[in-house]
């Protein structure tokens, strides 16, 4: 073949080509951000909601006690995954390396991760002995975790214990007096010291501890970031919990969602065991995009309803409101 019909032969050839693609759609020509959530490429659309098995057990419906049961479940209604109450367990499954291994092993066969470990401590008490033995539980709680392979953990600050009962804690809407001789300022050191004694073993273990907006000195959002600002470490952070702000709940949300590492979401169908909230999650779920929260939405479900009713409910509800953002 001659030079110059080569030249030709090509010239046509990439005529060709350029006319073909012309056909393609410039989203296609163009290489389309396939990370974005389209209909056809199934990314996902929402936030992780995932099961707390506080839903089901409550503290006091012992049929959902097993931790078996509660994953089951969740598997059932169509969960991500699952935040366990270590409160759950009684001492012997806490002392059986191999019954808290099986938790693990179910998980892995539903295709459900373990991903959060909600266990309680009390740090607001003058007594050193008694805080130390609350720091060495909280310790071996991280360990726990890290056994488990749950990457994220929720304390609370403790309270005075002044109130009596718990059921009288919330008629007076979380507020309690400080013991005898004390005040809330006495409180804050030994909550930040407390916390600093448990972030080697948690930072060891890649466990990041979740300070919850509780009771006790959690109850504000002045108080929470107080304890997280004056700690200062990427090993401690925020749980927020939608249904602990019993006043001006927005706003307060607001103030924590920053720090924000672990939600818990409350629904009340039938009527709250302790009270009702009307949360607009739509509203919840926009201000934790507001501040790039992309992270997992724990249910804890606390109404009076039948579960098999109240917990697709409860899903349907957050993943409309939770929906993910993608730049």
């Amino acid at each position: 073949m001659a030079f110059s019909d080569s030249i030709a032969s090509r010239r046509g050839f990439l005529s060709a080509a350029a006319a073909a693609a012309s056909l393609i759609p410039l989203s296609q020509a163009c290489g389309a951000d396939e990370s974005k959530p389209t209909e056809e490429n199934g990314a996902r659309k929402t936030s992780p909601i995932i099961l707390s098995t506080y839903s089901l057990w409550r503290f006091h419906n012992e049929e959902f006690r097993d931790f078996h049961k509660c994953i089951d479940i969740a598997d059932e209604f169509g969960f991500d995954g699952v935040e366990l109450l270590l409160y759950q367990l009684e001492q012997n499954e806490l002392i059986s390396h191999s019954q808290m291994m099986s938790y693990k092993r179910h998980a892995l066969r539903l295709g459900l991760p373990l991903v959060g470990l909600s266990t309680h401590q009390g740090f607001v008490t003058p007594d050193r002995e008694e805080r130390q033995f609350n720091i060495d539980r909280t310790i071996g709680q991280i360990e726990i975790a890290y056994e488990l392979g749950i990457p994220v953990m929720r304390v609370n600050t403790g309270r005075w214990g002044t109130s009596g009962s718990f059921d009288i804690l919330m008629e007076n809407r979380g507020i309690e007096k400080p013991l005898e001789g004390y005040t809330d300022e006495d409180g804050y050191p030994w909550v930040i010291e407390a916390l600093e004694k448990c972030l080697p073993t948690a930072e060891k273990c890649g466990v990041v501890l979740a300070l919850e907006n509780h009771w006790g000195l959690g109850l504000t959002p002045e108080g929470i970031l107080r304890i997280v600002n004056a700690v200062d470490s990427p090993w401690l952070q925020i749980c927020t919990d939608t249904g602990n702000f019993l006043e001006d709940p927005y706003s307060r949300l607001e103030k924590i969602a920053p720090k924000t590492v672990f939600v818990q979401a409350k629904t009340y169908y039938g009527g709250g065991q302790w009270y009702s909230l009307d949360l607009d999650y739509p509203r919840i779920g926009e201000i934790l995009r507001k501040h790039d929260y992309r992270g997992y939405i724990s249910l804890e479900f606390e109404g009076m309803e039948d579960y098999k009713t109240a917990l697709p409910q409860s899903l349907a509800l957050l993943r409309k409101a939770f929906t993910r953002s993608y730049s």
